[in-house]
């Protein structure tokens, strides 16, 4: 199962290159949530970076930040 295995994913907040190590599925989730707001994935991830506490990776809040547009779309 290929999707379970995170892959590392390269991004570009504020100007400083960084990678996130995610599932395909939530990077899937991920870019089309930014799509759908008509982001760029960058820009995106910087919005999900400066909102994240700061004992929270930025894959792990990533992935809260997926479940969380998942949950409000079943309300």
């Amino acid at each position: 199962m290929d999707s379970a295995r995170p892959q590392k994913h390269s991004l570009t907040l504020r100007g400083h290159r960084t990678s996130v190590s995610l599932e395909r599925p939530f990077w899937e989730a991920f870019t089309d949530i930014a799509a759908e707001r008509g982001l760029a994935i960058n820009a995106l991830a910087a919005e999900v970076d400066e909102n994240r506490p700061a004992d929270c990776g930025l894959a792990t809040a990533i992935r809260l930040f997926v479940l969380a547009d998942y949950r409000r779309r079943l309300r």
